[in-house]
């Protein structure tokens, strides 16, 4: 096992390194390791609550997408220890916004949950999804819209996934207790009531563990964030998209900055995005990571979202 761990670790960490020297077509990573800023939003700061405590005084806390993640999400500059990417840029958006430092936690999918609620973290930004069951423990305050895309070996004999009776009997790589998963169990669970055989779904946490299940064949396809599919195979030319998904299926969702639920943060989080928004500097961040098709035009709280 520490064998294994050990190859894994070493072959995200080449393909991270390949991805800054061949960025996709129109992101310039190096430019991108340059932060984007925005102004102190006096609204924002008035609605931060009386005597709210930051895990550090002074800072907005996140925790964000880079442990087994991708880019345009998270990955790290070319000194091996500086966060960037698409989540980092929004995170410091929020801070400039709410006039804090920004301290970032690159953390786990399994750890963000605990770490909200724990207050180990002031807040996610982790590509999180709004929905009905996560309204429940935490707040959301949206800067995308979410969509999903299924991708293939490039060549595959596949060319399209766009509904439940697709997916049958099919091998498909995607994260355990995400929304991606939420939807093919629904449309798994419509495919066996019609006979069909189900999806045998396939759960890695490593994105370099994904890539070679895809290309060596023994996973038919991967289902998640649109963005990062996209991203990989203008990267690489060894995956090709096959469909896209509303990620609140069958309804559209939202991707929030998700914060611990009735600590009264959120409408500063959503006061500070709106501020960037109105700025620039929120499509200045989508623009330079190839995002802006997920645009928003304002900032909601907890909208509704999947299960809605």
């Amino acid at each position: 096992m520490m064998k294994r761990s050990f190859s894994l670790t070493a072959i995200a960490t080449l393909l991270s390194l390949s991805t800054l020297a061949h960025a996709a077509p129109g992101i310039d990573l190096v430019a991108n390791e340059t932060p984007i800023n925005t102004p102190k939003s006096p609204e924002a700061v008035a609605k931060i609550p009386a005597n709210f405590k930051f895990v550090e005084p002074g800072t907005l806390t996140v925790a964000l997408a880079v442990l087994g993640s991708a880019p345009p999400f998270g990955l790290y500059a070319r000194d091996n220890k500086t966060v960037i990417g698409s989540e980092a840029d929004i995170a410091r958006l929020v801070a400039d916004g709410l006039g804090l430092k920004l301290k970032v936690v690159p953390a786990s999918w399994e750890d963000w949950p605990l770490g909200v609620t724990s207050g180990k973290y002031d807040a996610a930004i982790y590509n999180i999804t709004v929905t009905k069951d996560r309204k429940t423990k935490f707040d959301f305050a949206t800067y995308r819209e979410d969509t999903l895309g299924f991708y293939v070996k490039t060549g595959s004999k596949i060319t399209s996934i766009k509904s439940a009776p697709d997916i049958a009997g099919k091998r498909i790589i995607v994260g355990s207790g995400t929304n991606q998963e939420a939807v093919l169990l629904a449309w798994d669970k419509e495919n066996q009531a019609k006979g069909l055989p189900a999806f045998k779904p396939q759960y890695v946490t490593d994105d370099a563990a994904a890539t070679l299940a895809i290309q060596s064949g023994r996973a038919d396809a991967t289902f998640g964030p649109n963005v990062t599919g996209a991203y990989k195979a203008l990267l690489t030319g060894k995956t090709q998209l096959v469909g896209t998904v509303p990620g609140g299926w069958p309804k559209t969702a939202n991707i929030a900055v998700t914060l611990k639920k009735g600590n009264g943060l959120v409408d500063a989080v959503q006061a500070s995005l709106n501020s960037a928004i109105a700025s620039g500097a929120y499509l200045q961040v989508l623009d330079r990571w190839g995002e802006s098709v997920e645009k928003i035009d304002h900032s909601e709280i907890n909208p509704p979202g999947l299960g809605d």
